[in-house]
């Protein structure tokens, strides 16, 4: 049998585990492991799973191969494009990228939260400096190849719960929605409505833990029936801001999951008739571009989503320099920009 691994010859710290090892340990064809290597779909998931276990347990690792013209550039990966929040995303990274002199590659997920099998072949053959991901993430055993390929991995993600093996920039979203709330409470708002994100999303579900926090700190009660989960796009926060303001008790405020669902929110309100803000105060969330030119300018809370991008970039050009990161977990702070969608709550008979 080939020799296995570090310290199974004379020399404890020669590199001597090879393919044909590695095949001859679990019983497969050399074809096989270099199916596995690189990403390969053809093989079996037990298959997989065993090849896998034996180059992890002899810490296998390519040598000497040379780079393809891939290695001039990062992949960043998102979850899915959206206009806005995208933009802010990519201007974040090229203002790292560029004068680094390092290209980049974009590529969206159409809403998954993990690449599939075709776009892992893909990336393993093209070799890049590294891999971004945005709002989403490898798996397990994709993180797995990646590393076996030294191609190094960063994640933008806002849900803050991020594997800590995994270098992960993110925001303190429990805090944004703490901050919204209480303004809205400072000004007497006592029923408020929040339109989060999807609640299978980590990062909804941290920002409603903010808002029934705040609400708890004040002594007041949360109505169950003001709580709705949207998609954090427009039309969602259109389509609940109309079954909450049609309401005989509607709110007096509504606390929108991202800037774009506040907009919608803004365009129900118009539709029925309620202004902004004397009637109704709206609180976005992200801080993007568009918010100060919605009319009224709308208070939001700012992710830093440009400061989040550049970090896990610079993390990632890092790792491919052979530096480990101080940290695996960067939360930044999120902040309330109070504008004109806000005001004290009005004594109304609803």
């Amino acid at each position: 049998m080939a020799a296995l691994g570090p310290g199974s010859g004379s020399d404890a710290a020669a590199p001597t585990t090879t393919i044909a090892a590695i095949a001859d340990e679990v019983g497969v064809s050399v074809a096989t492991v270099s199916k596995v290597l690189n990403g390969r779909a053809d093989v079996a998931p037990d298959t997989r799973t065993k090849v896998e276990e034996s180059l992890e347990r002899h810490q296998y690792r390519r040598r000497g191969r040379k780079k393809p013209s891939g290695a001039g550039q990062i992949d960043v990966v998102f979850h899915e494009f959206d206009s806005g929040w995208s933009m802010e995303i990519i201007r974040g990274v090229e203002a790292v990228t560029e004068p680094a002199g390092v290209g980049l590659l974009l590529s969206q997920l159409g809403g998954k939260h993990h690449p599939p099998a075709h776009w892992l072949e893909a990336v393993l053959a093209r070799r890049p400096l590294g891999v971004l991901f945005v709002l989403c993430s490898p798996t397990q055993a994709q993180q797995e190849q990646l590393r076996r390929q030294d191609i190094p991995f960063a994640v933008v993600d806002t849900d803050s719960a991020t594997t800590a093996s995994v270098p992960t920039v993110g925001s303190n979203n429990w805090n944004g929605g703490l901050l919204a709330t209480r303004h809205l409470l400072e000004l007497g708002h006592r029923r408020i409505a929040i339109i989060s994100g999807p609640e299978d999303v980590l990062c909804s579900r941290a920002r409603l833990a903010g808002f029934r926090a705040a609400h708890e700190e004040a002594g007041i009660e949360v109505d169950p029936e003001l709580i709705r989960y949207g998609t954090f796009y427009v039309d969602a926060g259109f389509e609940h801001g109309m079954s909450l303001l049609d309401r005989p008790d509607r709110p007096t405020a509504v606390f929108a999951g991202s800037d774009m669902q506040a907009m919608g929110v803004l365009r129900a309100a118009r539709q029925l008739g309620i202004d902004v803000p004397s009637g109704l105060s709206v609180i976005g969330y992200d801080n993007l571009e568009v918010a100060a030119w919605t009319d009224p300018p709308l208070t939001t809370v700012d992710q830093p989503l440009r400061d989040m991008a550049g970090t896990a970039t610079h993390m990632v050009l890092d790792l491919a320099r052979g530096e480990k990161p101080r940290t695996s977990r960067i939360d930044l702070v999120t902040e309330l920009v109070v504008r004109e969608s806000t005001a004290p709550a009005m004594n109304t008979n609803h």
